[in-house]
């Protein structure tokens, strides 16, 4: 039961944030993104922990697995937008 609330919050939260992205302007949207780099970085700490106290449970580190995974890729192109953009205003 308690893996099924989870699960629900998860989809709740992917919906939320879609619908959230999805209304940023552009302008606004590679400040904001480099901004949420360290969000994603508490998701990875948060993720390494749930991994560590999943103990047995097969399903409880795979799905710890993968949020280190994709945390990891949303900080690393994070900061590869940001380096890009801030690239863009330095003088030749």
């Amino acid at each position: 039961m308690e893996l099924i609330i989870l699960l629900f919050i998860a989809v709740l939260a992917t919906f939320a944030g879609g619908e959230l992205i999805g209304k940023v302007p552009p302008q606004l949207h590679t400040p904001l993104m480099s901004g949420s780099n360290a969000i994603s970085g508490i998701t990875i700490v948060g993720a390494l922990i749930a991994v560590g106290a999943s103990g047995n449970d097969t399903l409880l580190a795979i799905i710890g697995f993968c949020a280190i995974v994709f945390g990891t890729i949303n900080v690393v192109g994070g900061y590869l937008v940001t380096d890009r953009m801030l690239k863009m205003f330095k003088k030749k």
